[in-house]
């Protein structure tokens, strides 16, 4: 008997199911992307029926895949998605050797960001999203985590995730929304640091989670930024009123950011470049996720990417993201996973995890992104290339052919 889809992607050279494990996969695992050859995949109201041989179906729409790719969508687990204006300028300022904290003590930086994100309307800030957004799909992200953190009050956080709301309702990507009131410390609260932290603890949180408005806490540990005791206090606020806690640790410097992460219980700790080894044995220990921006690193034009290799063989998994903000411009996880391969030394295996199923751990979406398994949503891309191996290996193109979400066709080359 013939059972009717709405979509049936068939003959792919390969389909990365990344299927089986339920948990955030590690060491070895993450090579293990359990990859069906040529495959088949049936999907109906916008979930996946079927992979494999999918022999026994009638579609309303049938996609030869023939010689090409099928991998999950994309999921980027930081990205800062809501911004105005541009720091191009700040790119002459890198070339002539000047550090990041320098060019924000010159009137750069967050700051600079944080002036024009304050004066846009909701509509404006929407407008310039919505083309990141769009760059985002083309090049098979699917699933995105994005933060607040260019407001630095209440109002204009409260306006940036709200923003994430209306997007969500407008664009196919779907957003999850952390609050990072806790970025940086606004200009006006210069010597008065602790009063800034009473304003994130005492009145953004409560009016954030009184809003519904976003499903993580996150903070900026860094020195210049936020202190390890001052960044324990926001996240702990956070999760006393439900929100998950994430952390940018050890960037700039060893802040103990990783050992802070482990113990408030966070989902991830972002960035480590600076982190220690018993950094990496905490979180290990209590199966934080690294989530890796190496495309931070290229852009900041630093040598030493975080030890991916150091926190894979420690047992901690690890995910990667954009970190798509004024400072690391780029909407392109294919980017970001051939500078894994490229300068931390992950196999494209590796990478691909980390940017599908782990990235989807990393922001509690597991259960829905980051696999192609039976009762998954049909987030799907198809790959112009005869191989996963292609994604690190073929170098400053667009490999995405079609990209399917809730299985439908939401972009086509």
């Amino acid at each position: 008997m013939t059972e009717n889809v709405d979509v049936l992607i068939e003959n792919a050279s390969e389909v990365v199911t990344l299927q089986g494990s339920k948990v955030p996969r590690k060491k070895e695992e993450m090579n293990e992307l359990a990859v069906i050859k040529n495959a088949s995949i049936a999907i109906k109201d916008g979930k996946i029926i079927d992979v494999g041989k999918c022999n026994g179906y009638s579609a309303k729409r049938v996609i030869d895949a023939s010689g090409k790719t099928v991998v999950p969508g994309f999921v980027d687990p930081h990205t800062h998605l809501v911004f105005s204006g541009s720091r191009e300028f700040e790119l002459e300022l890198k070339l002539k050797g000047f550090s990041y904290t320098q060019i924000k003590e010159m009137g750069g930086g967050i700051g600079y960001t944080v002036k024009r994100t304050r004066e846009a309307s909701v509509e404006e800030l929407m407008k310039e999203a919505l083309k990141r957004l769009d760059t985002m799909l083309a090049y098979g992200t699917t699933t995105c985590e994005a933060k607040s953190g260019y407001g630095l009050n209440i109002e204009t956080e409260i306006k940036i995730l709200e923003a994430y709301n209306r997007l969500n309702k407008k664009h196919p990507v779907d957003i999850v929304p952390t609050f990072l009131g806790a970025h940086a410390v606004p200009e006006e609260y210069k010597g008065r640091e602790e009063e800034y932290v009473d304003l994130v603890v005492n009145e953004m949180i409560p009016v954030v989670t009184k809003k519904n408005l976003a499903r993580f806490c996150d903070v900026f540990c860094e020195k210049g930024f936020f202190t390890r005791e001052q960044s324990k206090r926001i996240l702990l606020e956070g999760k006393k009123h439900g929100l998950i806690p994430k952390i940018h640790a050890d960037e700039l410097t060893n802040c103990g950011g990783a050992q802070l992460a482990s113990e408030v219980e966070a989902v991830s700790a972002d960035h480590l470049l600076e982190v220690s080894e018993e950094g990496i044995s905490e979180m290990a220990k209590k199966g934080v996720i690294a989530v890796i921006l190496p495309a931070t690193v290229f852009s900041l034009m630093k040598k030493d990417y975080a030890p991916a290799r150091e926190l894979i063989d420690a047992n901690v998994p690890v995910a990667l993201a954009t970190d798509l903000n004024p400072n690391c411009y780029t909407e392109n996880m294919q980017f970001v996973i051939q500078l894994a391969c490229f300068y931390m030394k992950m196999t494209p295996a590796e990478a691909l995890t980390a940017s599908t199923i782990n990235a989807a751990h990393a922001i509690g979406e597991a259960d829905r992104a980051g696999s192609i398994e039976v009762g998954k949503q049909a987030d799907v891309l198809i790959l112009d290339c005869p191989s996963h191996k292609f994604i690190p290996y073929h170098l400053g193109v667009n490999l995405v052919g079609t990209v399917l979400k809730k299985g439908r066709v939401v972009f086509q080359v």
